[in-house]
């Protein structure tokens, strides 16, 4: 799927955490020119023209995931600006938590992207993550951080 990144694009993620506290839920994305590795990303999509942040990150992760999101707070909004094979990117995020109904399984667990790709989804560590792999948008791992339980 092509994404126009000549747009400053608007959208809602999520930050849910285990029972525990330990980690969080993150998609995992193939490598690009500036993540061989590949890189995660919280769990979200875009805001569409009409509808609220609000209304998105519920929509998205009813979409994605099957899944209701319980005790949903609005924690704030982060830019964005990034490469991605070489095309500068920017977003305004709307940052949301709240826990998932069901909850994704530990291993082995996927959401579906709008064009039908299935993505793997991880608990990603909290403390300690593999810095080879970042996770997006870039300056979330505080907000994660001061979420731990």
């Amino acid at each position: 799927m092509s994404i126009d990144r000549s747009i400053i694009r608007v959208k809602a993620m999520l930050i849910t955490t285990s029972d525990d506290g330990s980690h969080h839920l993150v998609s995992v994305n193939d490598p690009t020119d500036e993540n061989p590795s590949g890189f995660h990303r919280l769990i979200g999509g875009s805001v569409e023209l009409g509808a609220t942040h609000k209304d998105a990150i519920i929509r998205e992760v009813r979409e994605e995931l099957g899944a209701q999101i319980i005790d949903l707070q609005h924690l704030g909004i982060i830019e964005n600006i990034f490469r991605f094979n070489g095309e500068v990117g920017h977003e305004i995020v709307a940052l949301y938590t709240g826990t998932l109904n069901p909850a994704p399984v530990e291993d082995g667990g996927t959401l579906t992207e709008s064009d039908g790709t299935v993505v793997p989804v991880v608990w990603r560590p909290i403390e300690n993550a593999d810095p080879a792999v970042p996770l997006y948008p870039a300056g979330i791992d505080d907000w994660v951080r001061s979420l731990r339980a």
